[in-house]
């Protein structure tokens, strides 16, 4: 692939990754993708089979950034460390108003069902990955698979509600609650 092609579809799943972010995988049309790189409906297919192969790439790719931030946590920590400390920064306000390199997951598991099966599988692996990366044991799996699903749930709901005290509070209760 040529530089310039490699760059504009770089371009396309940036956009492709602000909007899924924002809306989730289904809302977004191709043309609000393209619009938003600066590019034509008509250069897309040079880049992507359909809107599916780009979104699941963008989510794909998104789900793989957020691996990559929860291994920076220092691994001399505890698993119950780690959880509180990838909590704190997972639902601080900061991360509840990200509009670019946040979670897709709040704005996407709701879709899911309605996506085809591969969106699923990077669901499955990405939370077999982190659930693996937050529990210091097996027997620890469980526990971190719930703070997990609290986290997620928690931020869904504090997005949901935008800025506001309530919003507020929900990161609060949530983050107290993973210990």
């Amino acid at each position: 692939m040529s530089d310039k092609k490699s760059r504009t579809r770089e371009r396309i799943l940036d956009a492709a990754t602000s909007a899924l972010i924002e809306r989730g995988p289904i809302e977004p049309s191709v043309g609000e993708v393209m619009g938003a790189a600066g590019l034509t409906v008509g250069g897309f297919y040079a880049h992507f089979e359909s809107k599916d192969a780009l979104m699941l790439e963008a989510f794909t790719q998104l789900l793989a950034r957020r691996r990559e931030r929860l291994k920076q946590l220092d691994d001399s920590l505890s698993a119950q460390d780690r959880r509180v400390l990838a909590a704190a920064f997972y639902l601080s306000r900061k991360h509840r108003d990200a509009e670019v390199d946040s979670c897709p997951l709040p704005s996407s598991l709701g879709e899911l069902s309605r996506l085809p099966e591969p969106f699923r599988r990077v669901l499955v692996e990405h939370t077999e990955l982190m659930v693996a990366e937050l529990a210091g044991s097996p027997e620890d799996a469980d526990k971190a698979l719930a703070d997990m699903a609290l986290m997620i749930g928690g931020l869904a709901l504090a997005r949901a509600l935008g800025d506001s005290e309530l919003s507020d509070r929900v990161l609060r209760a949530a983050k107290s609650a993973v210990i």
